[in-house]
């Protein structure tokens, strides 16, 4: 079995704000982490945030000790969700076996052992996205159905942002240290997610975007309100949005997102509105 770990450093907004595309991409894209066979995570020290991507094709794949944690177990001072966007499978968890479908999660709290993943089947393997962040309290591990998570309708077809946030990891479904976890739907002809834009300097976040087209792209913006950027997005990239960076998008075509944050609290709402006279 193979894992790979990405390190990155913080990007502080004046250092983003002089990068070209290929410096932008460096400092916040995440491709490749959907592999068959392999274990991909990327440690990001906003927020010590762990992104990982885990596809078993026939042998079991684990998560037991990460060194750039610094602990002898991967959970050891940590919290985990895991999101199924794949074929089923399982997600062992110490003696304890998930069954998790596509777009089911499995919240796993602070001290347990490690995570063994599997497929149902090897030809339609499942594809387990990892989100990770430093836990100081141990909460329970529960399995969270696209049924359970809670359902906040937004946007409009005028405005061509009709969607709906299903939060599976939030207070009001599934108690966590300060993971904040959703996937974002759209409705039919709905493209542009998170706008009009926000910023919260308390927390980090970062997004997954998939069930896309191999042709549909995602022109995903960022940057601060008044010195905006854009990454050009496939499905199964992720992108890291430091506290400092609106971070909103648009689809050439239908797609969802995953979206994780932490920081500070875990008020879903706490943000800063942009006006959009304010973007630049």
């Amino acid at each position: 079995m193979t894992i790979s770990v990405n390190v990155r450093q913080v990007v502080g907004p004046e250092d983003a704000a002089k990068r070209d595309t290929n410096g932008l991409r460096d400092g916040f894209l995440i491709e490749g982490l959907f592999s068959k066979g392999r274990v991909n995570l990327t440690y990001s020290h906003l927020d010590r945030m762990i992104v990982g991507g885990v596809v078993p094709a026939g042998e079991d794949l684990t998560i037991g000790q990460v060194k750039e944690t610094g602990t002898d177990r991967f959970l050891e001072r940590r919290e985990a969700a895991i999101l199924n966007i794949g074929g089923s499978g399982k997600v062992l968890v110490g003696q304890t076996e998930y069954a998790l479908g596509f777009q089911e999660a499995l919240y796993v709290g602070m001290g347990e052992g490690d995570l063994i993943f599997r497929s149902d089947d090897p030809g339609k393997p499942a594809e387990f996205y990892v989100l990770s962040a430093p836990a100081h309290r141990s909460c329970p591990t529960v399995l969270i159905t696209l049924d359970m998570a809670k359902k906040v309708r937004t946007g409009s077809a005028e405005e061509a942002n009709a969607r709906t946030i299903n939060q599976y990891v939030h207070p009001d479904v599934c108690e966590s240290c300060q993971l904040l976890v959703g996937l974002t739907m759209f409705e039919p002809g709905s493209v542009w997610n998170t706008m009009p834009a926000h910023v919260h300097d308390r927390r980090m976040e970062v997004y997954l975007y998939f069930g896309m087209e191999e042709s549909t792209r995602i022109f995903h913006f960022m940057g601060e309100p008044h010195e905006t950027r854009h990454l050009v997005l496939k499905s199964h990239d992720a992108v890291l949005s430091p506290g400092w960076s609106i971070h909103s998008g648009a689809g050439t075509g239908r797609y969802s997102f995953i979206w994780a944050m932490a920081g500070d609290n875990m008020s879903f709402t706490d943000m800063d509105k942009v006006p959009m006279d304010s973007l630049r």
